[in-house]
């Protein structure tokens, strides 16, 4: 079963890319889209039998590598951790191809396309599957790779282009830690198996690495560089820049890829090595800071963004950067809780918002929209789910999961909790506060782009029925597995996949938090949406008349904390100008000029210029003959005599 759930997304993308243009773009879409259906409800199986009958499994596929000491095998790691993010990738991916099919129907490229999404999706089952760290990089490398290829799959679009290539380029600046990570794991424990690692890990205690002079705590040393990696792939704050761009791609890339599966792969990584975070409180609590400012940060750009999928890619960014705060105050359950729920409202959200581009022909900026409820209502009643439960709105799936990390983080004891608690129910109340705006803006008032208003028609059922299912997940994955996930039963249901320290109590500190501070995240949510109301729907020219008054601040975060463009002084602009020396002086001048190109350059000018003396007319040689003459009499003449 655990190999099926695996390779059935491979192979739906050998058929898709290898045989699509044989079989027809239709066949394509129904042979993956049905083998991730299969996949998905095997997942579930797996998820009763192993998180809720307790049938753990490591499953021997092969021997991938076996050099000196390091011997890695190619095996499926099956634990609660393990099908929990089986159910949200292959349970995303499915509705996904299922809402491409309509989307993408008038793209001539979709057997590439479906091809692409099962590649991958098969990708991440690699990672989550992962029984040691060379077959989580793997996967997570693959990841990485196909995210490259879908951001940038309308590739005559030059935007689409920049995009991929950032994505690429930032992604690689993490993984190069991560790899560094993986180096000095296996240099400090001889080995690259999880458990192995995991049975040293106690041992690595008051070790040092010399790294680079410094004498580094080798645990907190690993752990910061396997973060560095889940800091570029979940689009943690200062590698960042590229999630927002990414939306160059189609709207169920982005669905796929940036709202529940890639993005969480950094945060499944810290929770997969829990028992290094454990160990290492420097290294907890430095990811509690980047999480919590992430949090922030992302929330007050999303405050006036335009495009309604940069929006969405904000909300992400603040929302994983809530999971990492979990994660560093060691409630890694409720980190999990937030990854699974996030996972059904986000994807609701950017397949919501595909809708609406289809309904407004590919019009993706909210200033030109307007009063959709009444042309789209469909969409607008399952986006409005959607919203409520991004903000938290009491019995959705987001008030459980998000109100439980802002307690775990007041409850928090590593320094940098307190700060985590303020900046995520600040950044509770910028959520809302930019959800509402979107509704409202897109929704409410009085259309702004007659044209495409006129034209706008509800978005065909292949892609509706995915919002159906989307909405009732963004409901039900609350409660019901709220014991499971941050109550009594998460010993019991996670069991050894998770890795609490026996100093750790934040899951039962948390459940005695003060009741207003158990409010304070609802009340938050509440302000935001009056203030949106008022914004948007009360009096519009309030929020002209801010931006007007206070031009200097809108401009900052309109303009992303004017990361891009600091980032492009530093590094961009550096980058090319060093390349181009090395272009123009290095290989042009120096090398082509003075190396071999060069030498054979000069063989060349003077043979050219020789050969022209060859005129074949006989007056030229009895000339030459002539010169020649007189020169050799001139020479005896003077200095022969002697």
């Amino acid at each position: 079963m655990y190999q099926a759930i695996v390779f059935l997304p491979l192979l739906g993308c050998l058929i898709a890319g290898l045989f699509g243009r044989l079989i027809g773009p239709r066949p394509s879409e129904v042979v993956t889209t049905t083998f991730l259906f299969i996949s998905m409800a095997l997942s579930w199986i797996a998820f009763v039998q192993v998180g809720l009958l307790h049938h753990d499994e490591r499953v021997l596929l092969t021997t991938w590598m076996s050099s000196g000491d390091l011997k890695v095998d190619w095996s499926l790691r099956i634990d609660t951790l393990t099908v929990v993010m089986l159910v949200v990738v292959t349970t995303i991916s499915a509705f996904v191809h299922l809402y491409s099919i309509g989307y993408m129907a008038d793209d001539p490229h979709r057997p590439r396309f479906f091809s692409y999404l099962s590649l991958f999706t098969f990708a991440m089952l690699m990672l989550v599957t992962s029984d040691n760290l060379v077959q989580l990089f793997f996967g997570w490398e693959g990841v990485g790779l196909m995210s490259y290829l879908l951001i940038g799959f309308w590739y005559l679009k030059p935007e689409a282009n920049a995009a991929a290539i950032k994505a690429f380029i930032v992604n690689r600046i993490g993984d190069f830690g991560f790899a560094l990570g993986i180096f000095a794991v296996y240099m400090m424990t001889g080995s690259v198996v999880l458990d192995i690692v995991f049975a040293q890990a106690p041992a690595l205690l008051g070790k040092t690495i010399n790294f680079f002079g410094w004498q580094a705590d080798a645990l907190t040393l690993i752990c910061l560089l396997l973060f560095m990696g889940a800091m570029g792939k979940s689009a943690q704050f200062l590698l960042h820049t590229w999630l927002p761009d990414a939306m160059e791609g189609p709207t169920p890339v982005s669905a796929l890829i940036h709202a529940a599966t890639m993005v969480t792969a950094g945060v499944f990584m810290v929770a997969r090595l829990s028992p290094l975070f454990e160990l290492s409180p420097t290294a907890a609590g430095f990811v509690t800071l980047v999480g919590a400012t992430t949090a922030f940060f992302a929330a007050t750009v999303g405050l006036v963004q335009n495009d309604i999928k940069r929006i969405v890619a904000y909300s992400t960014c603040s929302q994983l950067g809530y999971m990492f705060v979990a994660m560093g105050v060691g409630a890694y359950s409720v980190g999990m809780w937030h990854l699974f729920t996030h996972a059904f409202f986000k994807a609701l959200l950017f397949l919501g918002s595909g809708s609406v581009i289809i309904a407004m022909h590919h019009e993706q900026d909210i200033r030109h929209m307007g009063g959709l409820r009444r042309k789209i209502p469909f969409t607008y009643w399952t986006m409005v789910v959607g919203t409520l439960a991004l903000t938290g709105f009491p019995f959705t799936a987001g008030f459980y999961s998000k109100d439980a990390i802002i307690e775990a983080a007041y409850a928090g004891t590593n320094p940098f909790a307190l700060y985590a608690f303020i900046l995520t129910v600040t950044a509770a109340l910028l959520t809302s506060f930019y959800s509402w705006r979107l509704i409202f803006k897109t929704f409410h008032g009085e259309p702004h782009d007659r044209h495409h208003y006129d034209a706008a028609r509800e978005s065909p059922y292949v892609i509706l029925v995915p919002l159906v299912f989307l909405a009732a997940g963004s409901i039900i994955a609350g409660w019901p597995f709220k014991e499971l996930f941050a109550g009594e039963a998460v010993g019991e249901f996670f069991r050894d996949s998770l890795k609490f320290a026996d100093g750790n109590h934040i899951l039962d500190a948390m459940h005695h938090v003060p009741w207003p501070i158990v409010m304070l995240p609802t009340l938050m949510m509440a302000i935001g949406f009056l203030i949106a109301w008022l914004f948007y729907i009360r009096n519009p020219r309030i929020p002209e008349a801010l931006a007007r008054q206070h031009d200097a601040l809108y401009r900052f975060l309109l303009n992303k904390w004017y990361f891009d463009e600091l980032y492009e002084l530093v590094f961009v602009r550096s980058t090319k100008w060093l390349g181009r020396l090395l272009w123009k002086g290095g290989d042009g001048w120096l090398i082509d000029g003075f190396g071999p190109d060069g030498v054979s350059a000069r063989v060349l000018d003077v043979t050219r210029n020789v050969v022209r003396l060859q005129t074949g007319y006989l007056y030229h040689y009895a000339f030459a003959m002539l010169i020649g003459a007189a020169a050799l009499i001139t020479w005896f003449m003077f200095a022969g005599g002697h």
